[in-house]
């Protein structure tokens, strides 16, 4: 018999209680955070749908690891064992353990950037983008053109555009720090990039000579697209398709906190010795000793097990039809979405959903509060308060998208978690016009979205 309820493919074994709040104690709250939910209290939250990163559930096999911690300072075991797991599976040389992606990232864009230097991604997100302009360098967009229109279907929406690549290539010649191919584009709506994508960049890479590296945080997730949706991949597994994807490119980036199922932990993966030696040098100086990172070493075993458990079909299979079940039933009700849903996430579009907010009133962050004070969910916005630039006159130079991120932690919420989450939405879509825009009070220079304070408009 064909079931066609999705049911989770494991029991749980530990609860975490949860704070249920009113609608006028959220509105206090969101009112003292300055309407801003990365300062609220998570105990404040009722369901957190902000990140994926750091938030799974980790399995009974990963907490029976964390026990066979191996705490030495050179040389554990518990590294060992992580080394192995991430050389067998990215089949890269050199393994350096950080706390997480964005200290990876901080190593190799730090020692490859600098002043003149650009960096190509199909999108880079928000720490990429920090780290590579922190160094002095440039980071430049080019998903396809299919990539930008959320009502269009297309299977693989994430994949870079490779004929404005070799143009690149060619302008940038000699000033080019690394090609990043995001897998995931979380950026762009969570969309899956195709191994025909993968290996097309990967050639032009190696005819300029440039590096080519992935930001592989959802790789696992990744293959299950590629698998289902692209000719003669059907008969790989998941972990083969992962792995023929490694061997395209010369490095690897990884927060270990998405698909490796861990709270923390990443990864820097490189096969050039010489590139590896200098990047172990700032690692010692900047996160640890080059056997633990910025990592303990029950971090270690949980990571590599992980690593192990993300890539099994059941669990796949239940992650990316979960995420599909809410995409599919928000869009019935007519809310405007990122399609085709992708795997870790649902993405909101709230330009169309507010077509009467316009980009400088964040339409975005006008959804992520009416989420919050509706019903306790915390979300993110992906639009012109995180991507958002400012002309010369001052003006807002908006994001190509202004997207909310529904991001679904893996392993923690039930289906009537997400029940609840659709019947907000329901209420959402009743009062769409009355809703109003923000304007921003207090920003820093750099990743505002995490601090910035906003009041709420009157009109």
């Amino acid at each position: 018999m064909q079931h066609k309820t999705v049911i989770e493919p494991f029991r749980i074994k530990s609860v975490e209680p949860i704070s249920m709040s009113t609608e006028t104690v959220r509105s206090e709250c969101l009112k003292e955070a300055h309407y801003n939910p990365f300062l609220l209290r998570s105990d404040n939250v009722i369901i957190d749908f902000m990140t994926d990163s750091g938030t799974s559930a980790m399995s009974a096999r990963q907490w029976a690891g964390v026990m066979e911690g191996d705490e030495a300072y050179a040389g554990s075991r518990s590294w060992e064992r992580m080394e192995n797991e991430v050389r067998e599976l990215t089949g890269m040389r050199s393994i350096l353990p950080t706390h997480q992606g964005r200290a990876a990232e901080r190593i190799i864009y730090g020692h490859l950037g600098g002043k003149e230097k650009v960096f190509i991604s199909n999108t880079h997100f928000d720490t990429t983008r920090a780290n590579i302009e922190y160094s002095g360098a440039a980071a430049i967009d080019i998903p396809i053109k299919e990539g930008l229109y959320t009502a269009l279907q297309h299977p693989f929406k994430g994949n870079m555009d490779v004929a404005a690549l070799d143009q690149l290539l060619k302008e940038h010649k000699g000033h080019v720090g690394a090609v990043i191919l995001t897998v995931t584009n979380n950026s762009g709506g969570g969309q899956p990039v195709s191994m025909a994508n993968a290996e097309g960049v990967a050639a032009i890479c190696k005819r300029h000579g440039v590096l080519f590296l992935l930001d592989c945080c959802r790789i696992a997730e990744n293959s299950w697209f590629i698998k289902h949706r692209e000719e003669d991949m059907e008969g790989l597994s998941y972990r083969e398709i992962a792995q023929r994807m490694f061997t395209l490119a010369d490095g690897a980036v990884m927060s270990a906190k998405k698909d490796a199922l861990v709270n923390m932990g990443g990864f820097l993966a490189l096969k050039d010795e010489a590139l590896a030696e200098a990047c172990i040098n700032l690692l010692i100086i900047t996160e640890g000793f080059a056997t633990y990172g910025g990592l303990s070493g029950r971090d270690m075993e949980a990571l590599a097990i992980g690593l192990q458990e993300i890539f099994e079909p059941h669990y796949l299979d239940y992650r990316i039809k979960s995420t599909l079940f809410l995409g599919k039933k928000l869009h019935e009700m007519g809310v405007p979405l990122m399609l085709p849903i992708g795997g870790h996430a649902v993405y909101v579009d709230a330009k169309k959903l507010y077509p009467h907010i316009p980009p400088e009133q964040y339409p975005g962050q006008a959804l992520v509060c009416e989420l919050y004070e509706l019903a306790g969910i915390r979300t993110v916005e992906i639009g012109s308060v995180m991507f958002g630039t400012y002309n010369a006159d001052g003006s807002l130079k908006p994001a190509p998208m202004e997207l909310v991120r529904l991001a679904i932690p893996r392993r923690v919420y039930t289906q009537s978690h997400i029940e609840y989450v659709i019947e907000t939405f329901a209420e959402i879509m009743k009062r769409r016009e009355k809703v109003r825009g923000l304007r921003i009070e207090k920003e820093p220079r750099s990743l505002r979205h995490f601090t910035a304070h906003f009041e709420r408009l009157e009109r």
